[in-house]
């Protein structure tokens, strides 16, 4: 293979590529990046199993072939490298060299053939969203997720249509989240659970993308293709939790807050959480009392009143404060409705004047 490239675009999709890569001891050839030069354009790939890529790169092909690299070393290599513009690599046996107007290096080369195929989604359902927003629907609820892999179905993120919406649910048995999205075209698009520890690289890839995203989904895989780039995840084989029954339907009592308010209030009395970051919120509507409250007894203990419309009857509940600050990320709206069903049942947030984003989450036992 005997290539020239512009080192700005070769940079970028590397630096896209390498973090796909894997670091398995027992597969090394996860660690590498492919380069298939055998077509109109450079194909960089790479994959650790779960997820994978394949980015096209505008190349000057002088002689086509295949050639497998260290991703990181690669990178490292492209991304120190200043004044410099054109690039030209060729393969000689098991070496490639990489020549610049005023560097050169040998890099050692893998065979391609033990390179994993990344797999292409075939017979599967198809819709375009724009990539920004499936981003944020990913975005929106994945902290909900399961972290251990335990329960691989709560581990992921449920994935659904219905009607107008594309759905997005997390939940790790302690709160929920879901987000809709409109899509353009309303359609039965089946569902999906897309492994948590493929969200964050998914995310990352689409919000740096602009145009809309073609995406593609069967029971064992979904593709998106856009810009270039295809992009493959494994699904889970699983049946996500039927979250609507664990919404409640009926309030007992109602808070309205602005989200800042509400934010920094938790904060603060957080300095005085103890281990399990308890905090406790107590509701007097008749009182006009919204107060939140920690207690540590190796620190001391706080208690903030918050100004808030309130309705409804009285209650004192404790909470995770993390699980309480870790949904304010997905409102867009500046105001929030807690809204309580008593003592012992989850409390579901939802923004005022933005219904696309629910949150559910259990309180704590005392």
């Amino acid at each position: 293979m005997k290539i020239e490239c512009v080192k700005e675009k070769f940079l970028e999709a590397v630096g896209r590529a390498e973090k796909f890569t894997g670091k398995n001891l027992t597969l090394p050839i996860l660690s590498c990046i492919a380069l298939d030069a055998s077509k109109s354009n450079l194909v960089i790939k790479a994959t650790n199993l779960d997820i994978g890529i394949e980015i096209e790169v505008p190349v000057k092909i002088i002689e086509p072939g295949k050639v497998v690299l260290l991703g990181t070393t690669l990178l490292n290599f492209l991304t120190n490298l200043t004044g410099e513009n054109k690039i030209l690599l060729e393969s000689n046996e098991n070496n490639v060299s990489i020549k610049t107007e005023k560097a050169s290096i040998i890099l050692k080369s893998y065979l391609y053939e033990e390179f994993p195929i990344i797999p292409k989604v075939s017979g599967s359902k198809n819709f375009s969203i724009e990539p920004v927003d499936f981003a944020l629907g990913l975005r929106s609820v994945g902290y909900s997720s399961a972290v251990t892999s335990m329960k691989p179905e709560l581990s992921s993120v449920y994935v659904y249509s219905d009607e107008e919406d594309l759905v997005f649910v997390a939940t790790d048995s302690f709160r929920l989240s879901e987000k809709r999205v409109k899509m353009k075209k309303g359609k039965d698009l089946g569902s999906v659970l897309i492994p948590f520890k493929n969200i964050s690289e998914i995310v990352r890839l689409l919000e740096s993308s602009r145009g809309s995203v073609s995406v593609s989904l069967n029971s064992n895989q979904i593709a998106f293709v856009f810009e270039g780039v295809y992009m493959v995840s494994r699904v889970i084989d699983g049946t996500f939790p039927d979250y609507k029954q664990i919404i409640p339907k009926d309030f007992k009592t109602e808070v309205v807050v602005l989200k800042q308010d509400l934010f920094s209030a938790l904060k603060l009395v957080n300095v005085f959480s103890d281990a399990f970051h308890q905090v406790v919120f107590k509701i007097v509507p008749g009182d006009k009392v919204f107060e939140l409250s920690t207690k540590n007894a190796d620190v001391g203990e706080g208690k903030l009143s918050v100004d808030a419309v309130l309705k409804g009857e009285d209650v004192g509940i404790s909470f995770n404060y993390k699980y309480i600050t870790e949904c304010f990320q997905s409102f867009e709206s500046d105001s929030l409705t807690l809204s309580f069903s008593g003592v012992g049942r989850p409390l579901v947030i939802r923004g005022v004047s933005d219904k696309t984003f629910s949150y559910v989450v259990m309180p704590m036992n005392k």
